[in-house]
């Protein structure tokens, strides 16, 4: 999420009552969730587990929870609570009405057939030559381009699925960012996109989506992808171009599909694939499945 304009380092501290390391006009351009994370933005870490891969990723600008060394060229924020202040900086510097306020700023392009019962929030930009069906919900700042077709009761721009888990309940990370759907993209009945914690979820241009799939908060899914029903793509995964993925397969979070792969029904990707066919409940390449089953066949019959 990038500010309207640039803060300074000191206006950030003094707004969320922390201390900082670093010149009191140190830019701060926007923040953004560890996966996604750029030069000039904040990032949150709230454990030691994660601090190395903080202070070593993109952002310039870390949210912190104790006192470490600064790396050169970067700032800090400290925190008691760097969840809790993220979530505050993202509530004051970004605006998701969540459908309470009508302010709308649409841009809808020539030939659009938008069905009076479809719900579009607030500065939502659709292309030419879509067609919108009944009872599509369209949240805030999505970003629809040319010759796309959303068909019934799919949702695009619900709060992504990040938590903490506190003593008495789970406390929700704030979704500020959006959805952008490329160009001759088609999605199916019943889907549900999440926008970004504070990026894009983003459908490339000429990807088919199927009846109800969900696709979590920050996933990036490359051009010409084809997935099948209830295929359910957890957050922050990157799905490159011209990967097939049949029905009912799960997808672990931050993992990446390099493009041109096959990824067959009911498959459990829970790390990183190269590109290939794909099955099983822990996604192993086609083949060896097969020959495993052989040999396992033949075993049994002994």
């Amino acid at each position: 999420m990038r500010f309207n304009r640039p803060q300074t380092l000191k206006n950030i501290a003094e707004f969320i009552g922390a201390e900082y390391v670093g010149a009191d006009d140190f830019p701060v351009l926007g923040t953004n969730e560890i996966h996604r994370v750029k030069e000039g933005e904040i990032v949150f870490v709230n454990h030691p587990k994660y601090y190395d891969k903080a202070l070593d990723s993109e952002a310039t600008v870390i949210l912190i929870d104790q006192r470490v060394d600064c790396p050169a060229g970067k700032a800090l924020l400290i925190s008691e609570d760097p969840f809790g202040d993220f979530n505050k900086i993202n509530n004051h510097y970004a605006r998701h009405s969540g459908f309470r306020e009508e302010l709308h700023g649409a841009e809808i392009g020539e030939d659009t057939f938008i069905h009076p019962s479809a719900v579009l929030g607030n500065n939502v930009k659709i292309g030419s030559n879509c067609h919108i069906f009944p009872n599509v919900v369209i949240g805030d700042g999505t970003i629809i381009g040319d010759n796309v077709v959303i068909q019934s009761n799919t949702v695009l721009g619900g709060d992504a699925f990040y938590y903490r888990k506190l003593q008495d309940r789970y406390d929700r990370l704030v979704s500020v960012g959006n959805v952008i759907i490329g160009n001759h993209v088609e999605i199916g009945n019943g889907c549900t996109i999440d926008r970004g914690v504070t990026d894009s979820t983003i459908i490339g241009d000429g990807s088919i989506l199927d009846n109800q799939i969900q696709i979590g908060h920050d996933t990036v899914i490359g051009k010409r992808v084809l997935i099948a029903a209830q295929t359910g793509i957890a957050g922050c995964c990157l799905i490159e171009d011209d990967v097939t993925i049949w029905g009912q397969v799960g997808m672990a979070s931050g993992v990446t599909v390099e493009k041109g792969t096959v990824l067959l029904a009911k498959c459990g990707v829970n790390r990183d694939l190269e590109k290939g066919t794909y099955f099983g409940p822990i996604a192993e390449e086609f083949r060896s499945y097969l020959r495993k089953e052989v040999t396992l066949n033949k075993l049994s019959k002994q």
